[in-house]
């Protein structure tokens, strides 16, 4: 059997992600790969660079760090600057390469992680969804975690590129590619909440971002293969601000997030006999 960790995007909320892996590692269960989108791809490297339950701790120290809170609560007067001035990006890339090289290393390379592992990012020249695998892996993860107008795009030999995000948010179906038959996606919880149809204006575009984010793994579940196992682990509930716009930046709810991810991952791990090791 071979265990496939997913870890997905979506921002501040991917703090949900580290609640989950320490149910994951506390059942016994580690990863034999691991794919990543956007958050999930810096969570994820950090696993492959250390599948153990110790990283746990240091996902949770690096998620309650000055460097997190440079990354999502930088002052809005000078992101509004910094947007005059490039014309593109409200943010500073440094800081998350900061707390990327604070995960990995600065040197880290793929193919030296202890578990293997795949980041997705989108080509702006190609429009097409790119897995690398091999080489550098700082700005791989930049790269998948580089979101439109936030940060500018990473170049890597020449190329753009943007948030993995755009293209293949929850990677289920690279996992099951790459040999997984038993794989367990860490999700932030927007697959779980409803969608209806606009009531206003702001509506609009929230909804059509939803469906364009959601649209592949529904997908990707309606073909998962007969013999492979799918564990979508449940995110533990919104917080409180999770429907306003400024939700993405509130870090106050990191360790809210992490816990009730926990809690509802184990309990989950526990009810379907999830155990490894």
């Amino acid at each position: 059997m071979t265990v496939g960790f997913v870890l997905g995007g979506g921002g501040v909320r991917g703090a949900t992600e580290v609640g989950m892996l320490r149910a994951l590692f506390e059942a016994g269960v580690t990863p034999d790969l691991i794919v990543g989108t956007s958050i999930g791809a810096l969570n994820g490297a950090a696993v492959a660079h250390d599948p153990s339950p110790s990283v746990i701790a240091t996902l949770e120290a690096a998620w309650n760090s000055p460097t997190a809170s440079a990354i999502y609560g930088e002052w809005w007067p000078r992101q509004l600057r910094r947007l005059a001035q490039s014309k593109t990006h409200l943010n500073n890339p440094a800081p998350l390469r900061d707390m990327i090289v604070d995960l990995v290393g600065e040197d880290a390379t793929f193919e030296a992680l202890a578990v293997p592992f795949a980041v997705c990012a989108a080509s702006i020249e190609r429009a097409a969804e790119t897995w690398f695998d091999t080489g550098p892996v700082i700005d791989a993860v930049l790269a998948s975690a580089s979101v439109p107008a936030a940060l500018p795009p990473t170049v890597i030999d020449g190329e753009h590129y943007v948030d993995g995000g755009i293209v293949n948010s929850i990677p289920l179906g690279e996992a099951i590619r790459r040999g997984a038959d038993e794989v367990f996606v860490l999700q932030v919880g927007r697959i779980e909440e409803s969608l209806e149809a606009p009531q206003k204006p702001s509506d609009v575009a929230k909804i059509a971002f939803e469906i364009s984010r959601r649209h592949r793994f529904a997908r990707d579940m309606a073909d998962v293969p007969a013999g492979v196992r799918v564990h979508v682990l449940p995110y533990g509930g919104a917080q409180d601000g999770d429907e306003k716009l400024g939700a993405f930046r509130r870090l106050d709810t990191v360790g809210a997030r992490m816990e009730a991810a926990y809690t509802a991952t184990a309990a989950y791990l526990e009810e379907a006999g999830v155990t490894r090791g």
